[in-house]
C-alpha cells in the first residue's frame, strides 16, 4: 500500500471521542499532528476531559462555528446516534471530507443528513486499537484522488485498510474482518479450554494458543504462499494434525463458518437499513 503523509497543520475534527476516536487521535499526535488543530466533538464529560488529558486536543461539548475550519470530519460514533449528531452538525461542516467509521450507516444516510457528498466509509476492526486494525474502505464518485489518499493517510495509523469499489461489500467486509476478531476470540477460548482439560495450566494453554494464532498469522502474510499449502505443509499423514483435522472436517466446522459469516453480512444489511432512515 502507498504511504501518505498528513499535513500536522491540518484542522481535523472528529464527531464522537469514544475508543475508535480515541485510538485515531492517539496515533495522529504520536506522529507529529498539531494537537490543538483536533477538535473533538462528545457531550459525555468524561470522554472529553481523557481525550484533553491524554492527548491535548480541543473538544467541544456539543456541535459550533470551530468545525467550520476541519479540511476532514471524522465520524466515531454510535450508529444509532448518527443521524441526530449529523443534523446538530450539519450547519458548522463547511467543505470537509467525511470520513466515516460508523457501522451500518450509508453514504447515502450520511450524504442526506449531513449535506456533503464527499464521503468516505470505512469498516475497521478492533485490532486498530492496537495499530494492527484492518479497515475496509468505500469512496463515493465525489470523492477526490486527494480526498482517497487524506482517508488512507488517516486509516493507516490504525493498521491495514483496502478499498472496495462497491458500497455492498463493506457488508461482506463487516462479517470477514470487522466481526472477524470475535471469531479469533472464540478460538482462542476453546484452544485455552482443551488445553486446560489435557493438563495446561489456563495461562500456560492461552499463551500457546495466542503465539500460535500470531505466528501462523504472520505466515500466511508473508510466505507469498496459500493457506491451503501451508496448512498442508504441516500435515503428516497418519500425524497428530491431520488427526485433529480429521474431526474438524466431520463436524463440517468449514461450513459452519460460512455460514456464520453469511448471518453477519446479513445482519449488518439489516442494520444499515434500520440505523439509515
Amino acid at each position: 500500500m502507498p504511504e501518505h503523509t498528513i499535513d500536522p497543520l491540518l484542522p481535523l475534527a472528529f464527531i464522537g471521542g469514544g475508543n475508535m476516536a480515541h485510538a485515531i487521535v492517539g496515533a495522529l499526535v504520536r506522529v507529529g499532528h498539531v494537537a490543538h488543530h483536533i477538535t473533538v466533538v462528545d457531550p459525555n464529560d468524561d470522554a472529553r476531559l481523557r481525550l484533553q488529558q491524554r492527548w491535548g486536543v480541543t473538544t467541544l461539548a456539543e456541535p459550533g462555528p470551530a468545525l467550520r475550519r476541519a479540511a476532514l470530519v471524522v465520524w466515531a460514533i454510535k450508529p444509532q446516534q448518527f443521524r441526530e449528531a449529523a443534523q446538530a452538525a450539519a450547519p458548522y461542516l463547511g467543505d470537509a471530507l467525511h470520513l466515516s467509521v460508523a457501522a451500518g450507516i450509508r453514504c447515502a444516510s450520511i450524504a442526506a443528513w449531513s449535506g456533503s457528498a464527499r464521503i468516505v466509509r470505512a469498516m475497521p476492526n478492533t485490532p486498530a486499537l492496537v495499530g494492527q486494525g484492518m479497515t475496509g474502505l468505500y469512496a463515493t464518485p465525489s470523492v477526490s484522488g486527494d480526498d482517497r489518499r487524506l482517508a488512507e493517510a488517516v486509516v493507516a495509523l490504525t493498521g491495514e485498510y483496502l478499498w472496495v469499489d462497491d458500497e455492498a461489500l463493506l457488508d461482506a467486509v463487516t462479517a470477514l474482518s470487522g466481526s472477524g476478531p470475535a471469531y479469533v476470540f472464540y478460538l482462542l477460548e476453546a484452544m485455552r479450554d482443551a488445553g486446560v482439560a489435557m493438563g495446561l495450566s489456563a495461562e500456560q494453554a492461552l499463551r500457546l494458543a495466542t503465539a500460535t494464532f500470531a505466528g501462523a498469522a504472520r505466515l500466511a502474510r508473508d510466505a507469498g504462499e496459500p493457506p491451503e499449502t501451508l496448512r498442508e505443509r504441516v500435515t503428516s499423514k497418519g500425524g497428530t494434525t491431520a488427526a485433529a483435522l480429521e474431526v474438524l472436517h466431520a463436524h463440517d466446522v468449514r461450513g459452519a463458518f460460512a455460514q456464520a459469516l453469511q448471518a453477519a453480512q446479513r445482519r449488518a444489511a439489516e442494520l444499515a437499513d434500520a440505523f439509515g432512515r
